[in-house]
């Protein structure tokens, strides 16, 4: 864990995508180690991913948020939202797609800077409520989210990796102007 200087939260641009790749490829290493094929996770590359990510964000879609968490100038943690998606079809809810925080930086404040960035930005958008899927067996990820005020919400899915069926549990937490102000200042 490495402290010191306090993190930022800033808006995610392009030249943002090698190190958010980074964060992502080496979050799922260690967030995901023993919940999914290994051979899955060793396949992950930050190069391919910096391009799909270069990619997305060329595009212009707005169809996620992306912010960043820096400290002492470097990106140690990104995360995104955007619509909820019920049958390929946008909601009133927002979704949280991503939170990932370098390992070595567990613990010290930038996932719940990120959290807490993301919901009030949803809740700005004028969101009811904020959704995310985790993985069921990720005891550490939802310990996370029932901090910041999430609960799961009795859906449950799975998705396919590499011929292994994932368990996923959804998690939702109700968003306000005034909810989100004070998770923006805590």
């Amino acid at each position: 864990m490495s402290g010191g200087a306090r993190v930022e939260i800033r808006d995610m641009t392009i030249d943002d995508c090698e190190a958010v790749a980074r964060v992502r490829v080496r979050g799922w290493r260690a967030a995901y180690a023993g919940m999914m094929p290994q051979a899955y996770l060793d396949a992950m590359c930050v190069e391919e991913d910096a391009a799909r990510r270069r990619a997305h964000l060329a595009e212009g879609d707005g169809a996620g948020r992306n912010v960043v968490a820096e400290r002492d100038g470097q990106v140690i943690g990104w995360g995104c939202y955007g619509a909820y998606r019920e049958d390929g079809s946008p909601t009133a809810d927002a979704e949280l797609y991503a939170l990932y925080v370098l390992p070595e930086h567990h613990g010290n404040g930038a996932g719940r800077a990120l959290a807490a960035e993301l919901l009030a930005r949803a809740a700005a958008d004028g969101h009811p409520r904020m959704l995310l899927w985790v993985l069921t067996e990720n005891a550490r990820a939802r310990r996370f989210y029932e901090k910041a005020g999430f609960a799961p919400d009795g859906a449950e899915a799975h998705f396919d990796v590499h011929g292994v069926a994932v368990a996923e549990t959804r998690y939702a937490r109700r968003l306000s102007a005034a909810a989100a102000a004070a998770t923006s200042r805590g």
